[in-house]
């Protein structure tokens, strides 16, 4: 072999070693069975391991991701965490702390805790991704806290059934966080609250199904209370025959908690109202804001009774 083929060979290995992810190099899976206990793999894992739960139903397994990067994957089929009663810390089936975490590939079924604002996933802080998971039956399928630098991306995920018993279940709450990013994902059968609810500065929802579906009674389809940046693009948004609320997309209803830029983009969905009365399909609280509001909604196509625009 001639030195140069060495050289290269050894360039190559150095190429690929660094366009790995970091902290790939000895990172550990951790593998968790139906029946085991996902609470003690999480207590084992190290920062960069991804703990991976195998098809089938884990019942009563919860737990708490402390670890600043994380991947926590089901494989081999589907992967169910059924609550069955058990919570982590009185709030959700998972608790994510802060970090750089990703989910993918789960189902969290059933989720209720004592103040009935329990969740499938608590995302507390950091970053977290959610990809190609399910949220059935929970109180929230997803709620998150008010960290002003948390970032939360879903992508390929399912929300239905939101449950009677819950006071207020929302499929998914967002908080006044900085980024929120929804995606190809479909929501439907809420009840009483939202399919979805953002509080975050900057908001991108595209090519989802926000489909409340027979058996649905969510109020706003998707909503802003707060204001800020909402990019919405290419979506079915559905209203039920059964909704408690008019409106389908509302932005700025409760005014501003912090100071933020107002923009709201509204292109290329599709709005039907299922409802026997008129609805509201874009309603922006102008006046509730102090600061002003950037407006465009184009392209956009209305069936059933209602106005486009108040």
């Amino acid at each position: 072999m001639s030195p140069w083929a060495g050289a290269l060979g050894a360039l190559a290995l150095l190429a690929a070693l660094l366009a790995s992810p970091a902290g790939s190099a000895g990172a550990a899976v951790l593998t968790v069975a139906p029946g085991q206990s996902l609470s003690e793999a999480l207590a084992r894992a190290a920062d960069g391991d991804e703990v991976h739960l195998l098809a089938g139903v884990h019942r009563a397994q919860v737990g708490v991701i402390l670890q600043r990067r994380l991947t926590l994957r089901g494989v081999g089929g589907q992967a169910v965490l059924q609550a069955d009663g058990a919570h982590a810390e009185g709030k959700a089936i998972l608790v994510v702390r802060d970090g750089d975490v990703r989910i993918e590939d789960l189902e969290f079924r059933g989720a209720r805790v004592p103040d009935q604002n329990g969740a499938g996933i608590r995302f507390e802080k950091g970053r977290l991704l959610v990809r190609r998971c399910s949220f059935v039956d929970n109180e929230n399928g997803i709620l998150t806290a008010n960290f002003a630098d948390a970032e939360l991306t879903v992508e390929d995920s399912r929300f239905s059934e939101a449950p009677s018993s819950s006071r207020l279940p929302h499929l998914l709450y967002v908080g006044a966080i900085a980024r929120f990013s929804l995606s190809n994902s479909h929501l439907s059968q809420g009840r009483h609250a939202h399919l979805v609810k953002s509080r975050a500065r900057e908001n991108l929802i595209r090519h989802n199904q926000l489909v409340d579906g027979v058996g649905g009674s969510a109020a706003y389809e998707l909503e802003f209370p707060n204001g800020g940046v909402a990019e919405v693009v290419g979506n079915t948004i559905e209203q039920s025959a059964d909704t408690t609320n008019a409106v389908m997309l509302a932005f700025g209803a409760e005014g501003e908690r912090d100071a933020r830029v107002h923009r709201l983009h509204v292109e290329g969905n599709t709005f039907i109202n299922r409802a026997r009365l008129p609805a509201v399909f874009v309603r922006v609280h102008e006046g509730r804001l102090k600061s002003p509001v950037s407006k465009s909604i184009l392209n956009n196509t209305f069936e059933g009774l209602g106005l486009p625009e108040l």
